[in-house]
């Protein structure tokens, strides 16, 4: 169980900080400032949701949820306009590989 939590935490920070270096990338890169505010915003919000006392677990399970489904949907949309893999397909798939991850475990 110790691990299980480990590891998820692991996944989950990893996550917040691809997100907001792909912001970044995309700001200075391609001059986005909808991609640095979008990747701002959804951290922060991810972010909150782990911090201890902010949010009830179920509640702040639920939010990250509906913050990284929102994601995947700004991801498929960017990676159907642009048909490029990275970055929006890169993204796509690691936001369902930690949604899976994250609910693997319902209990915990």
């Amino acid at each position: 169980m110790q691990f299980a939590m480990q590891f998820e935490n692991i996944v989950f920070w990893s996550y917040v900080v691809l997100l907001l270096v792909g912001g970044l990338i995309g700001y200075f890169k391609g001059r986005s400032k909808v991609s640095l505010i979008t990747s701002a915003v959804a951290a922060a919000v991810l972010i909150l949701t782990r911090l201890p006392g902010v949010f009830q677990h179920p509640f702040s399970r639920s939010l990250a949820n509906v913050v990284m489904a929102v994601l995947l949907v700004v991801f498929a949309f960017r990676l159907v306009k642009t048909k490029r893999f990275l970055p929006s397909g890169f993204l796509l798939l690691l936001t369902v590989v930690v949604l899976a991850l994250l609910n693997f475990n319902k209990n915990g």
